[in-house]
C-alpha cells in the first residue's frame, strides 16, 4: 500500500521506520523539510509539499501537534487526495473535528479513520503503540497491515471520533496517574527513604503501572527529556475537559492536574516531558 505520512516528530519518525521496515512505501512531509529528509537514509522519500506527498497514495496518515494542525493538513488533503484513498489522522484530537473531518472524506470519494496512539516515544520506536481506531469497520480492516507495522495492540472502538473519544478517557486515566507517581516519588524522597529501595517494594504491588516504572527510571536519571511533552498533554487534558463539560461531567481530577501542568508550562517547562511534573511539587 503506497503511504503518504505527514508529521516526522518525535512519534512520527520511528513510526515511519516501522513501516519502511514491513515493507511499505512511503513518502514523507514535514513542515521542516530536514527533519523529513533524514529518513531517507531508511528507504522513505520525503518531499516538500502535501500534494505531493499524497498524489500517488492509497494511505495518508498524519501525526502532527494540535487540532488547528490537524484541520490544516486535511484543508490541504481532501481535495487533492486520490479517489478512495484511507485517511487516518494519529494525532491525538478533537472527537468532533474527527466526525467532520470523516464526513468531507464521505462526500470526497473518500475513507476516513481517527487512531490515536499511546505508548509514547518508546511504543513508537519498539513498534508496541497500542492503537484505537474509530471508523467504519471495514476501512479499519483494509488499513490493518499499516497498522500492525507500528502498533501491538490495536483496538476497533466504533464509529467516526470513537478512537479520540477511547483516547481522551486514556489521558484522563494517566493524568490522575502520572499526578500520583510525582506525589508518592516527592513524599518518599522528603521522608528521606532510599528511592529505590521504595521503588522496588511499590513496583511490584498494587501500585505498579506504566507511569510509575516510566516516570520513575527518567527522575531518578535527572532525564526531563521528552517521551511525551508537557505542552501536547496540556492539549489533551484540555480536549478532554471540553468534551467532558460538553457532556455535563465534573472530572475534578483531571482540573487539578491540568492546572498543574499549566503552571509548569507558564514556568516555561512546556517542551519537557510529562515527568517534569515532579518539578511541580519540588519547586513549591
Amino acid at each position: 500500500m503506497r503511504t503518504a505520512f505527514i508529521g516526522t516528530g518525535v512519534m512520527g519518525a520511528p513510526m515511519i521506520k516501522n513501516l519502511l521496515k514491513a515493507g511499505h512505501a512511503v513518502t514523507v512531509y514535514n513542515r521542516s523539510p530536514a527533519k523529513a529528509k533524514t529518513l531517507e537514509k531508511f528507504g522513505a522519500k520525503a518531499v516538500e509539499s502535501i500534494d505531493n506527498a499524497i498524489a500517488e497514495a492509497d494511505a495518508i496518515i498524519t501525526i502532527v501537534g494540535y487540532p488547528k494542525d490537524v484541520e490544516e493538513c486535511y484543508n490541504a488533503i481532501i481535495p487533492k487526495a486520490k479517489k478512495g484513498a484511507i485517511l487516518i489522522d494519529m494525532t491525538t484530537s478533537s472527537p468532533s473535528l474527527a466526525k467532520t473531518i470523516a464526513e468531507r472524506a464521505a462526500a470526497a470519494g473518500l475513507e476516513a479513520l481517527d487512531a490515536p496512539v499511546s505508548g509514547g516515544d518508546i511504543g513508537a520506536k519498539e513498534g508496541t503503540l497500542t492503537i484505537m481506531v474509530g471508523g467504519d469497520k471495514a476501512t479499519y480492516e483494509k488499513a490493518l497491515p499499516l497498522f500492525s507495522a507500528m502498533g501491538k495492540t490495536i483496538n476497533y472502538i466504533g464509529g467516526a471520533g470513537s478512537g479520540q473519544h477511547c483516547k481522551m478517557a486514556n489521558q484522563i486515566a494517566i493524568a490522575g496517574n502520572i499526578a500520583g507517581t510525582m506525589e508518592a516519588l516527592t513524599y518518599a524522597i522528603r521522608n528521606c527513604l532510599d528511592l529505590d529501595a521504595v521503588l522496588r517494594a511499590i513496583s511490584k504491588g498494587s501500585a505498579a503501572s506504566f507511569q510509575l516504572d516510566y516516570g520513575s527510571r527518567k527522575i531518578t536519571a535527572g532525564d526531563y527529556a521528552p517521551g511525551f511533552f508537557i505542552k501536547h498533554f496540556i492539549k489533551d487534558m484540555r480536549i478532554a475537559q471540553a468534551e467532558a463539560m460538553r457532556e455535563g461531567l465534573l472530572l475534578p481530577v483531571l482540573q487539578q492536574v491540568l492546572q498543574e501542568f499549566e503552571f509548569l508550562a507558564a514556568r516555561g517547562y512546556g517542551d519537557l516531558g510529562t515527568q517534569a511534573l515532579f518539578k511541580y511539587y519540588n519547586e513549591n
